[in-house]
């Protein structure tokens, strides 16, 4: 199908196509076929539409010059992220990045846009066909459509690998890194030719099977988990785990401090709940940083192994989000209805660690009155053993001035 859009004909359809929207597909669609364009083309063309539409998330006004195929917008890099990588290997002193498994090529373009030479590899036709044409405009990168596996990577005399493994077949996650295409252990096997590489992995890869010289490290982008890097040769100047948060254009590194990458998470003793609480960014969490924030702020765990944590002071930082606590109650719809009408809260929020509780049938069984206009957040946690509710609201800086 992008074979099709790379024609004249096609290319003047997608320039011509407005603003993406669900209800005017068939409507569109009979007109672009009066107009005497061919089915298949109207279809490709409407698709490629939807996608763009998709991928303005993770590209935003890029997206409408790009072309991208369905497993091709879920798997690419956002670009803020790929940025990262391809300054990640300059500042490892790359020139020339093997892009293995390039996709419709997101982490090449922000290789190629920093002035690194970039080979690309995509054994698939379409998204080896899209990788190129969003790759037009960089003479540095090179595209070449076949498997990887049957390569020998050397011949390019690149100093630069980055590998991002195919971690899915039919659209189920595959949860084994053998399993993943290329395997964890060919992709390491891989790596160790080159000066410099990174390996995208899993975000909930077991610690035990991180190389022990490499620098793993955990990216968030407004709260979501997005990915793990293995970093190694060059681009991991000490070993260790770390995380990258980006909330809007601002960044934040996080070290754990662990001493290797496979180092257990140093556990906390929990303490008594206190007027505050705070949850972790996610990529704090999966680089095993809980120690480290509990010592910069003097926090702790409200109870065993969860990531919820207490203190008597708000903490404006992007790495955790506050909530002031108002009441624990216990574990009853009706008990938590009734507290919320008398103080006619109708709106909440609800979160959860370490429960089976599930948010959806919770908010039908508390029966929220949609006239009351007052807010809340609940968390359901166990609070040193005993499962609660928490009655709490965000915090922000502007509130408690």
């Amino acid at each position: 199908m992008i074979q099709l859009l790379l024609t004249p004909d096609g290319q003047r359809l997608l320039t011509e196509l407005p603003p993406y929207t669900p209800e005017d597909v068939f409507s569109l669609t009979a007109q672009l076929r009066k107009q005497g364009y061919d089915a298949e083309l109207v279809a490709a063309a409407l698709t490629q539409n939807r996608l763009r539409a998709k991928a303005t998330t993770k590209f935003g006004p890029f997206a409408v010059t790009m072309l991208f195929t369905h497993d091709g917008v879920e798997q690419a890099t956002r670009l803020p992220v790929a940025a990262h990588h391809a300054q990640r290997f300059l500042q490892a002193g790359s020139q020339h990045v093997v892009d293995l498994g390039c996709g419709i090529g997101a982490d090449s373009i922000a290789f190629a846009g920093l002035g690194l030479r970039v080979t690309s590899i995509e054994s698939d036709t379409d998204t080896a066909r899209a990788a190129a044409f969003n790759l037009t405009a960089f003479p540095e990168a090179h595209i070449i459509h076949a498997d990887g596996r049957e390569l020998d990577l050397t011949t390019f005399h690149a100093d630069a690998l980055w590998l991002d493994p195919a971690r899915r077949i039919n659209g189920k996650r595959l949860t084994n890194p053998e399993h993943w295409a290329p395997p964890l252990s060919l992709a390491l096997e891989l790596a160790a030719s080159f000066d410099a590489a990174g390996i995208k992995v899993a975000p909930g890869i077991d610690y035990d099977i991180l190389p022990p010289q490499s620098h793993v490290e955990w990216t968030s982008v407004d709260g979501d988990l997005l990915e793990a890097v293995i970093w190694l040769g060059n681009a991991a100047p000490q070993p260790g785990r770390s995380a990258r948060i980006i909330r809007g254009n601002h960044t934040t590194v996080f070290d754990s401090e662990s001493h290797t990458p496979s180092s257990p998470s140093t556990t906390v003793t929990p303490r008594p709940l206190s007027d505050y609480i705070y949850e972790p960014d996610p990529a704090i969490i999966r680089c095993g940083g809980i120690a480290k924030i509990c010592q910069d702020y003097d926090i702790a765990p409200i109870s065993d192994n969860i990531a919820y944590l207490t203190g008597s002071h708000p903490i404006n930082s992007p790495l955790v989000t506050t909530f002031k606590i108002h009441d624990v109650l216990p574990v009853e719809p009706k008990k938590v209805h009734a507290y919320l009408a008398k103080r006619n809260i109708g709106i909440v929020e609800i979160k959860k660690r370490g429960t089976d509780i599930d948010p959806s049938t919770w908010r039908k069984k508390l029966k929220l009155n949609p006239h009351h206009g007052g807010q809340a957040t609940l968390i359901a946690s166990p609070v040193a053993g005993q499962h609660r509710i928490l009655v709490t609201e965000r915090y922000t800086v502007a509130s408690d001035k």
